[in-house]
């Protein structure tokens, strides 16, 4: 574990773990509390390999619309590529409650 972090990770892990949060800071306009607390609860109890891990063939980005967004009425998220989600209206995305919020509570 690390200090910001639930899950074992390397360094390498680690490094791609932080950009998938500095993407949720970046692009929702979160605090960086509130990113990390999000991958903590979905990954906690995953068994991440070493750098690359499989999820690396996907970019950061990638990982972060879908910690951030449920998908659309089509089952779709963004990927973080342009071209693939231009069709995507991101005003309809609904939001996932935040760790620790009320709502995030609720569904447990």
């Amino acid at each position: 574990m690390t200090e910001e972090f639930l899950m074992r990770l390397d360094e390498g892990m680690l490094a791609y773990f932080r950009d998938i949060a500095d993407e949720m800071v970046s692009r929702f306009g979160i605090s960086r509390a509130e990113a990390v607390a999000r991958i903590n609860e979905r990954y906690e109890n995953a068994e991440i390999s070493p750098y690359p891990d499989l999820m690396c063939h996907e970019f950061p980005e990638y990982w972060a619309y879908g910690l951030y967004y449920y998908p659309d009425t089509a089952g779709r998220l963004p990927s973080g590529d342009e071209d693939e989600d231009e069709d995507i209206d991101f005003s309809a995305l609904k939001v996932r409650p935040a760790p620790g919020s009320p709502a995030w509570t609720l569904r447990e």
